[in-house]
C-alpha cells in the first residue's frame, strides 16, 4: 500500500498531524497498534499556542465549547491565599488554559481525520521494521492482538508519533537522553465540591504539593505529590491525603479516573533520520507536571506539516528539516526546564523554608509585570521581559 505519509501512532499528536496534512490534500495513513482508544489518559491541559494550532484544523471552537477554560490560578498554603495568577493577558484569542480530558480530545481529532478520509486510520498493527532507500520509505508492520491490516506500507515520509516508549525510535536506532526525578504522584478525578469554581489551585503544603483542576461534567482532578512511588493507585488513600493537606475531602464514591506515576524526562538525540521524523513523546518526553508534553507535540506537528508538503512537492527541505530538528530540541529543553521548576516548587519543605518560599511567590504575584511574564511562560507563550528588566 502506497501513500504520501505514514504516521506511526494514533494519539493526539499523530491525529493532529494527519488532520493538518489531509486538509491540504496529502494522503495519510495512521497505523496504531491499539485496537481501541485508551480512555484512561492523563493529559487535560491545552495551552493557548496549542489552541492556535488546533484552530488551524477547525477544532479549537469545539474543544473550547466542551472544555473548562481556566482563567485564574490560585496558590494556597495553610488555608490562606499566597498569590493569584491571571491568564487574561496571555493570548488575545485564547486567554486561558483549557481543561479537557485527553480521551475526548483524541475523539474530536479522530472524528476530524475520518471526516477528511474515512480510511486514514489503520488499527491493530504494529511496526517491525523500516527500509529507507532515500526516495521512499517502506514500513514493515504485523497485526497486533486482535488486529488485521496491511503487511507493509510505502510512503515519502514516515512520522513516528508513537509515544514515550516509541517502537519506531528503537527501529531507527535513535539514542535517548533520559533523566529521572525524585518526584512521584497519585492523581484521580472526583465530583467537584465547588470550593474554587473554575480556578486551578495549587496547595503548597509542608507535606508536598496538591494540585487541583476543574474538568467538564462537574469533575475535579486532584494530584498529590508522594514521598516514594505508590505501590498501587488507591482512591481512598488519595482522598485521605487531599483531606490531610487541604481540608477538603473528595467523595471516593464519585472517582472516575485514578493513576499513579513517577517522573522522568527523555530527549531523543535525533528527530530527523532520513525520511523518518520523530515528534511528540517519541521525540521528547516531559514531566506531566505543568501539562506541556501534548502541547509541545502539537506545536511541533504544526511546524512540520508545511515542510512535509514542500518535500512532497519536490522542493529541497533538508536544511529546513535540520532547523526544525534544532527548534524542536530547544523547545523541549525549555519545556523540561519549566517542568523542573514546577516540580521543585511542589516538593516538601520544613515550615521556615516553606514560609520563605510562599513569601517569594506572593511577592512575585503582587508585581503585575512579573505576574504577566510568569503567566505567559507557564502557558507556553514566548514570555516578554517584565518592564524594568533587561532582555
Amino acid at each position: 500500500m502506497a501513500t504520501d505519509v505514514v504516521i506511526v501512532g494514533g494519539g493526539p499528536v499523530g491525529l493532529y498531524l494527519a488532520a493538518a496534512l489531509l486538509q491540504e490534500g496529502v494522503s495519510v495513513r495512521i497505523i496504531e497498534q491499539r485496537a481501541e482508544r485508551n480512555i484512561h489518559t492523563r493529559a487535560i491541559g491545552i495551552h493557548p499556542p496549542a489552541l492556535d494550532a488546533l484552530d488551524q484544523v477547525q477544532l479549537a471552537a469545539a474543544m473550547v465549547q466542551e472544555g473548562v477554560p481556566i482563567r485564574t490560578g490560585l496558590a494556597v498554603s495553610g488555608g490562606r491565599t499566597v498569590g493569584t495568577m491571571s491568564f487574561d493577558g496571555v493570548s488575545a484569542a485564547f486567554p486561558f488554559v483549557l481543561a479537557l480530558p485527553q480521551h475526548r480530545t483524541e475523539q474530536l481529532l479522530e472524528d476530524r481525520v475520518l471526516a477528511l478520509d474515512s480510511g486514514a486510520i489503520v488499527r491493530g498493527v504494529r511496526v517491525t521494521g523500516l527500509h529507507d532507500d532515500g526516495a521512499r520509505a517502506a514500513v514493515v508492520v504485523e497485526p497486533s492482538a486482535g488486529g488485521t491490516g496491511p503487511r507493509d506500507l510505502t510512503a515519502s515520509y514516515v512520522v513516528a508519533a508513537d509515544g514515550a516508549k516509541s517502537r519506531m525510535r528503537q527501529v531507527l536506532g535513535v539514542p535517548v537522553r533520559t533523566k529521572a526525578y525524585p518526584d512521584h504522584y497519585l492523581m484521580g478525578d472526583f465530583a467537584d465540591s465547588g470550593h474554587h469554581g473554575q480556578m486551578a489551585v495549587l496547595y503548597l503544603e509542608s507535606g508536598g504539593i496538591v494540585e487541583s483542576f476543574p474538568l467538564p461534567a462537574g469533575l475535579r482532578r486532584w494530584v498529590v505529590r508522594l514521598g516514594k512511588p505508590a505501590e498501587a493507585a488507591d482512591a481512598r488513600r488519595l482522598a485521605r491525603l487531599v483531606l490531610q493537606r487541604t481540608g477538603i475531602l473528595p467523595d471516593v464514591e464519585t472517582n472516575t479516573m485514578l493513576s499513579a506515576f513517577s517522573v522522568r524526562s527523555a530527549l531523543a538525540r535525533r528527530t530527523v533520520a532520513g525520511r523518518a521524523l520523530l515528534i511528540g513523546d517519541a521525540a521528547h518526553e516531559i514531566s506531566p507536571i505543568g501539562g506541556q508534553g501534548m502541547n509541545l507535540g502539537w506545536m511541533a506537528a504544526r511546524a512540520l506539516s508545511p515542510l512535509i508538503r514542500q518535500g512532497l512537492a519536490g522542493e529541497p527541505v533538508e536544511e529546513a528539516l535540520k532547523e526544525f530538528e534544532a527548534r524542536q530540541w530547544r523547545a523541549a529543553v525549555i519545556a523540561r526546564r519549566q517542568s523542573e521548576i514546577n516540580m521543585m516548587l511542589g516538593r516538601p519543605l520544613p515550615s521556615p523554608f516553606l514560609q520563605l518560599r510562599n513569601l517569594a511567590i506572593g511577592a512575585a504575584a503582587s508585581v503585575p509585570a512579573l505576574n504577566r511574564w510568569t503567566a505567559r511562560r507557564f502557558t507556553m507563550q514566548q514570555p516578554r521581559a517584565p518592564e524594568g528588566h533587561a532582555r
